[in-house]
Parts: C-alpha cells; structure tokens; sequence
C-alpha cells in the first residue's frame, strides 16, 4: 500500500509539474474583456434562422466564405483546398479551382478574377478557368502566413487582413488551431493591408489587431470596416484620411465575429462564428491561469460551441437584422452572401450550404 500512496503522489505532483511549467506556445498578454450582455436588447434571441434549406458539398466542408461574379454564378471557398462552382437551383456544385492551400475569404476585381485570401499561400489570383497566380505572399520580407479575408475596391485595389502575423495557419495545424492560439494569447498579432497589383505597391492600414479577419469596403468605399474577432467588434478605418485612422464601429458583441460582406440596401452581414467562452472572459486578465488552460487536454480547453447567429449593420452603426437559431444546427456561421431573394449562410464546419429566400424586407 506504501508503494501506491507514493506512486500517486508522484504523479499528482509531476500533473500539476506539467501543469505549472510545461511549455506552452502561447504567452497570454493580460486585458480586461468587457461585460457580456449575451443576447439580450439588440441581440435578443430568436429562431430565423431555425429553417434553413441546404445544398449538399459532400464530401467536402467547411464552405467559408461565398461570392457572385457578374453573372451570378456562385463560388465557395472550403476546408480541402478548393474553390466550388455552386448551382443552387439545381441543388449541385463542380470544383472550380484547387488551390492546394486553405481558401477562405474570395472576392472579384474588376476584370472578373477571382481574388482569394489563401491562409497558407498568400494573395492569390484566379482566371476564368480556375488557374492560380500568387499575386502576394510577403510583406517587408515576413511570409505572411494567415491571410484571412478579403474586398476588392471598383478602382482593383485589394485590401485584406492577416489574422496573425505570429501564428500562421499552415505552422500549427490549421486556420482554425492557429485561431485558437491567437485568441488565448490576445497578442494583438493582427494587420490590415491595401494592395495595388498593378504597381506592386503594398500599404500598411492598420496593426495591432486582434485577429484582423472579415473585411469588407463600405458602399461608398470610402470606409474599411474588419473584424477584430477576439475583442468582440467591428473596427472602422477612414480610407480618406492618410493617416488611416482605425475606430471601433460596433463594440460587445455577444460572439466571434467573423466574415464581413456588402448587403443590399446598405447593410453589411457579419457572421458570429461562436458564442463568447465564459472561461475565456473571467481570465482575460490572468496570463497564468490561460497558460495553465493551454496545458490542459485539447478535448476540454475552451473551443467553439454551436450556435448559428448572423447580424447585419449599417453605416451609422445601428443592427438592423438579428437571425439566430440557438440548437446551433447549422453551426459556426462565418458569413452571409445576399441576393435579391436569399441570404446563402457560410460555415466553418458545416457539410452543406445553408441558405434561405427572404423578402426584400428583413425581420430584425
């Protein structure tokens, strides 16, 4: 009996060894995270999105981000690597483009190329027929390595966020463990970039972020509006002032905020990928408690929970759409892509393509 009372003593005192000292990847900067009201007031709690209809990508996931060329014809970013040609109203996709990377955000210049935000191969460009040109992978001579979301503006200047300029997706396993690490360390690891592919010339908009992810121009493209996910809220940077002055938009919100994409009618559609993690907010302000968090098991560190959630903003601010689903159903939502009848609903995991028909005239 000696010999087992001083053999589990050794291994409580090596667990908790490991849990106060085994290195981690992280180093947690401290903050204060803000209160969270959760889905109360502007927020509230509803079921619109409790009826989605779907359209079947299998056997791939994760559809990302959406969007439409002149035609109308629709594109979709996914977790293998490929960017799909969907046919919604025949219930059916072709793989338009294998990029052998992690396509996630997309968006069409002027001259109707595909413009790809690719996590682990840069800016990337796509023709007609599917084939690549890197147009960017670097900055000042540092591989960016988490290119995350991307606009295209009228006059073909690109403007994109690079979630982490530390914990690049392809370096530790994936965009989303790379997330993950970036927002237990709050490291304000996050840019903001406009690129003018015609002159080779890259300007710097805004840094520090905290995750820089969705992005997306204002309709008078005057205003740059991003997502800064692991602060709960939408920053704004003023594309007139040379200074490029960065201010926040929309603050507290209830979840991550993810992709970013022009509405219709002046709206911008905003995904909430996960509901804030209460663990996460009581310690935001203790690094050693969030790097003994780190050390434990994946399986119970904090992660995304399902909780489908989409809002839409205006430029003043003001919600002016609120569609949730609390079963979490069709979970993870990155983003909306809106057309004149149907709101197609991206996903970080799902297997399908959400979307559904709408009037012209959105519940909030």
């Amino acid at each position: 009996m000696k010999i087992i009372r001083l053999l589990s003593g050794l291994l409580v005192v090596a667990g908790l060894a490991y849990l106060l000292l085994a290195p981690v990847p992280i180093t947690p900067v401290a903050w204060q995270s803000p209160d969270n009201f959760g889905y109360t007031g502007r927020f509230e709690s509803n079921h619109q999105l409790a009826d989605l209809q779907s359209i079947d990508i299998s056997p791939f996931s994760g559809p990302e981000d959406i969007v439409a060329n002149s035609a109308g014809e629709l594109f979709v970013s996914v977790h293998q690597g490929k960017i799909l040609k969907v046919f919604a109203k025949e219930n059916r996709y072709e793989v338009f483009s294998e990029t052998l990377g992690r396509p996630l955000g997309l968006s069409f210049n002027p001259e109707g190329d595909l413009i790809v935000a690719d996590a682990y191969l840069g800016l990337l460009k796509l023709d007609v027929n599917g084939k690549a040109t890197v147009l960017l992978n670097s900055a000042g001579g540092v591989a960016l390595e988490y290119m995350n979301n991307v606009d295209v503006g009228d006059n073909g200047i690109i403007y994109f966020s690079d979630a982490s300029n530390k914990f690049g997706a392809k370096a530790n396993g994936g965009s989303y463990p790379a997330s993950l690490l970036d927002l237990m360390e709050h490291c304000a690891c996050g840019r903001v970039f406009a690129f003018d592919p015609d002159n080779s010339i890259l300007i710097p908009l805004a840094e520090g972020l905290h995750f820089a992810n969705g992005i997306t121009l204002s309709a008078d493209q005057k205003t740059l509006y991003i997502s800064e996910t692991s602060m709960y809220r939408v920053m704004k940077i003023d594309l007139q002032n040379k200074l490029f002055p960065v201010e926040p938009h929309i603050e507290n919100l209830p979840g991550f905020p993810d992709n970013l994409t022009r509405g219709l009618d002046g709206k911008y559609w905003l995904g909430l990928v996960s509901p804030r993690n209460k663990m996460l907010d009581a310690v935001s302000d203790m690094p050693f408690i969030r790097r003994i968090i780190q050390r434990l098991p994946q399986a119970i560190r904090p992660k995304a929970t399902f909780y489908s959630h989409v809002i839409a903003f205006d430029d003043a601010g003001n919600i002016v759409s609120n569609m949730q689903d609390p079963s979490g159903a069709y979970p993870t939502n990155t983003g909306v892509f809106e057309t004149s009848d149907t709101l197609y609903i991206s996903s970080l995991t799902a297997k399908v393509l959400a979307f559904k028909s709408h009037s012209k005239k959105l519940p909030k």
